[in-house]
Order: C-alpha cells, then sequence, then structure tokens
C-alpha cells in the first residue's frame, strides 16, 4: 500500500513538473504547440493554476498595472432572432419577458453611469433586425453628450453595411463571442441556419472597420474536450483579438442544454491565464458567468490575470428578464451599485478600479 502511495504521489510530481515546464515555454514563446495545450489542459491540478496565475499576473502588471477597468454594461434587449440551444433568449424560449429599452433609457443608464465615474458602456442585447438606425442614434448621444467615453456594441452578427454605419456614429469596440473554433462543435450547440464561417467573417469584417474586437467561448459546453479547447487556443494566437471574453458554461433551464453539467470554474481560471500569457495586451475580463459559477469568482478572474469587470447598469426592472443562463448575477460588486463592495474587494487582493476609459494599448488615445 505504502508503494503505491509513493508511486502515485511520484507520478503526481511527474505531472506538476511536466504543466510548470509547459507554463514556462507558453511565458517564453507567447504560444504553444496544439499538442502541448492538450497536455497542460489534460493533466492540470491546483498547483498547475497557481503557478500559471502566478506568471499571468506577472504580465499584466508589467503591461497594465494593478487597475482594473471598468466597463458598464446596459443590457439594451432581450429580444433575439436567433435560436442558440444553450441561451435564454432564443427566439423559441416562449417563457421569456421580452422587452426593449427605449433610446432615452439606454442614453439615461449611461448617463448614470458617468456620474458614478464609467467611461466605457457595453451595449448588449439579442440579435435583431431593423434597429440599426435607432443604435446609430443611440452611439451618437452617447458620444455627443459623454465626453471622452468609449462605446462598444455586441449585438451579434450583422452585415458589413450596418457594422460601418455604427462605426460611423462612433462605436469603438465589438464584442462578437467566436463561441468555438471547432466547427463541428459550434455545429452542435447553433441551430440550421446559424454558419460557423459567417462569424468568423463578421470577426474579420469589424476588424477591417476598425473597431477593437472582442472574441470569446464558453468554457465546459458539451462536446469541448482539451483537444477543442487547444484549437481556441491556436486560433487566438492567430486572431489576436483585442479583447477575450470567456466564462464557464451555465445552462438555462429553457433551453435545449438546460439539464447539461455547468462547466468548470478551475478550468475556466486556467484558461483566462493562458490567455493572458498569449495576449499579453488584451483586455480580459472576469466575466459576470464567472462570479455566477464561483465563490468569489472575480476576484479569482482578477488574480488568473483579467484585468477588466462589467458593473451591470441596466435599469432595474429589466435586469432580471435578461436571463441568458440561470442564477445570472446583476447585483452587489456585480453592479454599478456595488462599485465600492467591488472597490473594497479589490483592495483585499492588491488591485484598484482604473477610472479611465481603458483602451488596448494599440488603440490608447493621446
Amino acid at each position: 500500500m505504502l508503494s503505491h502511495a509513493r508511486e502515485r504521489r511520484g507520478v503526481r510530481r511527474m505531472r506538476m513538473a511536466k504543466c510548470a515546464d509547459i507554463v514556462d515555454r507558453l511565458v517564453a514563446q507567447g504560444g504553444l504547440s496544439q499538442q502541448e495545450y492538450i497536455a497542460l489542459l489534460t493533466d492540470y491540478d491546483r498547483s498547475t493554476l497557481d503557478y500559471a496565475a502566478e506568471k499571468a499576473r506577472a504580465v499584466r502588471e508589467q503591461h497594465f498595472g494593478r487597475g482594473v477597468y471598468l466597463r458598464g454594461l446596459v443590457e439594451v434587449s432581450n429580444i433575439c432572432s436567433c435560436g442558440c440551444y444553450y441561451c435564454g433568449l432564443r427566439a423559441q424560449n416562449s417563457r421569456v419577458v421580452r422587452y426593449a429599452m427605449t433610446a432615452d433609457e439606454i442614453v439615461g443608464a449611461c448617463a448614470q453611469g458617468y456620474e458614478a465615474g464609467l467611461r466605457t458602456f457595453v451595449l448588449q442585447g439579442g440579435q435583431v433586425a431593423g434597429r440599426e438606425e435607432f443604435v446609430a442614434d443611440v452611439v451618437r448621444k452617447i458620444k455627443s453628450q459623454m465626453p471622452n467615453v468609449a462605446v462598444t456594441l455586441s449585438l451579434g452578427e450583422q452585415p458589413t453595411e450596418v457594422y460601418a454605419l455604427w462605426r460611423k456614429a462612433g462605436a469603438d469596440r465589438y464584442l462578437l463571442r467566436h463561441e468555438s473554433a471547432n466547427a463541428e462543435l459550434y455545429r452542435a450547440i447553433h441551430p440550421e441556419g446559424m454558419s460557423f464561417e459567417n462569424r468568423h467573417r463578421c470577426l474579420a469584417e469589424l476588424r477591417g472597420l476598425g473597431y477593437q474586437i472582442g472574441a470569446g467561448f464558453m468554457v465546459g459546453v458539451p462536446g469541448q474536450t482539451p483537444q477543442v479547447l487547444a484549437e481556441e487556443m491556436k486560433l487566438l494566437e492567430q486572431l489576436r483579438p483585442e479583447m477575450v471574453g470567456i466564462g464557464p458554461f451555465i445552462p438555462q433551464s429553457d433551453t435545449p442544454m438546460g439539464g447539461q453539467q455547468s462547466g468548470s470554474v478551475e478550468l475556466t481560471l486556467l484558461l483566462l491565464s493562458m490567455i493572458r500569457l498569449v495576449l499579453p495586451e488584451a483586455l480580459l475580463p472576469a466575466t459576470t458567468a464567472l462570479a455566477t459559477a464561483g465563490q468569489d469568482g472575480t476576484l479569482q478572474g482578477i488574480l488568473a490575470g483579467a484585468n477588466v469587470v462589467m458593473p451591470n447598469i441596466t435599469p432595474l426592472c429589466y435586469r432580471d428578464k435578461y436571463a441568458i443562463y440561470d442564477g445570472k448575477k446583476s447585483s452587489g460588486s456585480e453592479s454599478v451599485e456595488g462599485v465600492a463592495l467591488l472597490q473594497q474587494g479589490l483592495e483585499t487582493i492588491g488591485y484598484e478600479v482604473d477610472w479611465s476609459r481603458g483602451d488596448h494599448p494599440q488603440f490608447a488615445q493621446e
């Protein structure tokens, strides 16, 4: 029995040393082979998480210091024409109480966030057609009424001319999670009519229009293997988006994937650290999904290398209606009302709020 225990400890030490070596190569090279990614994502343990996080913090502090950027999140509408199998806002979900904020409500929410010190606003909503000029007008109003702010849009796949219209109106950034670098997995979590190729076309066109682009994926979605996650890392090496949003998959009970198991918080944290080492200057949020799934998830994300938090500034009457997954946090330190609480939490781990607009360094204003 003792010999077996010693053997197991020896194997564990070998795996730990192997993973640490791979992390060191990632630090030195800014990327790995697909097989190295697979090995790290397969053999990691708690000590690997801690070691990768230590390296990731050093890199993010080299580029950003200990400041954490804030983005005011406005969930402008839960109306969506898509039928993604994992999302509570899917068009086929008849249990959703739908809403669409007015222009005055959206601008007013941003104005309140501006008074609280926020200088970046994220307008997020379902994918719909017919509101192109409405969105452009809202962007113009925000940019004209609030000096030196950045506007991020996250409104799904759109025609090139719509992205161009919104960019001309003043939008600075666009979040469009690619969801998967693996075409087979992408098709497994989206209905027929949604195209892996079109999602990637949109990201390319957004970059061509001068947006700071944001990609990302869910961690632990059913069918996602270490091999698929290695593909995600190789895609990020190639695409090099200015922003990457990842969080654990959390099922929504009124969707076809409602009965599935949630994704791993630990694996999400490891991937956050790995992405920071691949993309040292990326704007990397500790997402609401991470805060929802993990105890002190926001602070854990910052310690893993993230440098962005997105307090919710959606009017209270709408927040519980934007139920993309079960139990989504939208209060406390995840809301504009709880910014002081967030500040206190950051101080306990040696970080502080950076109240600037927080552009990617390559887009930083003079």
